[in-house]
């Protein structure tokens, strides 16, 4: 009888060590998979810049939290339903790179009746809206910067390259390539560029705007449209970003510049890969750092730090918060010079 009882008491005692190591596994898993989710809502994918942006947001979730990134397809409608489903799935933060930034009010009340806190980058909301919640914050730069070193670089080019006043008249005549109408970004470094050439003691005269919508092949089209009409009147090209620039330069190769002597400054915004190669090659006289890299590792930072239901910080952000919402990533002006300083 006691054989019988002590093999029960082995036997009960081995199934005990057996389920409790399995409790452990389980515990193990469960914590591995209890990984804050964020929902990150991109405007378009096939945007030059925010691809790097995203690329760099997953980089930095790398064994922190998960991250489902998703693509607007440049619709409202569509990031609004997408963002819906992030609250239906109860995900613990979001990341918003808004369509239209003046929808954002809508976005911070739907994220706060369901206590989501949200971070928008890239696409200012209106001042009001930041407001709305102290869970809400913003990660991008100042697009008034990115003009103003637009402009700079412009104009140092102007005053150091006499002949480029082709028609010796002291006046810069130029045409500007925009990006979509209304948006912040588009419509601060169209004013800043130009009002800093004008400050410089540089006059101006515009030949032609136009919007491109951030799209190089429209900005081909356009710029074609330009040289049509205005052929070499025109001494200097702005572009609201470096896809827009390149569409401008393939337009221009085609017109037979950058050969034989003849030119035309272009100045672009992002300092992209193929924004980066065309400086180097000589095509492109300029651009503008726009830094996906912190702006990226910034934006995941801050939404994983309040996902966790932390207070943001500088130190445990790692970034400058500005009035308690913003973090700014400065600009940097990028040329032949400096570029493979600034450019790693």
């Amino acid at each position: 009888m006691k054989r019988i009882f002590a093999y029960i008491v082995l036997i009960t005692f081995v199934v005990t060590i057996a389920l409790t190591g399995c409790g452990t596994n389980q515990a193990n898993t469960s914590s591995k998979e209890k990984l804050p989710v964020i929902g990150v809502a991109i405007y378009k994918f096939d945007d030059t810049f925010m691809t790097s942006v995203r690329d760099n947001i997953a980089k930095a979730a790398e064994g922190k939290a998960k991250v489902d990134i998703v693509d607007s397809q440049n619709s409202q409608p569509v990031q609004n339903d997408k963002i819906d489903l992030f609250i239906t799935k109860k995900v613990d933060a979001l990341i918003v790179n808004p369509v239209d930034r003046t929808a954002a009010g809508t976005i911070i009340e739907k994220a706060k009746a369901a206590n989501i806190p949200v971070v928008f980058i890239n696409g200012e909301p209106l001042p009001e809206d930041m407001q709305k919640w102290d869970k809400v914050y913003y990660v991008g730069a100042k697009a008034e910067q990115s003009g103003i070193l637009q402009g700079e670089i412009m104009a140092e080019y102007w005053k150091s390259h006499p002949e480029a006043d082709k028609n010796h008249d002291g006046i810069m005549q130029y045409v500007m390539l925009m990006g979509e109408p209304g948006h912040q970004d588009a419509e601060l470094r169209t004013k800043y560029s130009i009002e800093t050439v004008e400050k410089a003691g540089i006059k101006v005269q515009e030949l032609a705007r136009d919007t491109a919508m951030w799209d190089r092949v429209k900005a081909q089209d356009k710029m074609a449209a330009f040289l049509a009409a205005y052929g070499d009147k025109i001494e200097a090209v702005f572009a609201n970003n470096d896809d827009m620039a390149l569409g401008a330069i393939e337009a221009l190769k085609t017109a037979g510049y950058f050969k034989n002597g003849k030119y035309i400054p272009v100045v672009g915004v992002d300092a992209t890969v193929p924004g980066v190669q065309a400086l180097k090659e000589g095509t492109l006289l300029g651009t503008v750092l726009n830094d996906a890299k912190n702006q990226g590792k910034a934006a995941f930072m801050l939404a994983y730090i309040l996902a966790k239901g932390e207070t943001p910080t500088k130190e445990n952000v790692g970034y400058e918060i500005t009035d308690g919402k913003y973090i700014w990533i400065p600009y940097v002006k990028v040329t032949r010079d400096n570029v493979d300083k600034v450019i790693q």
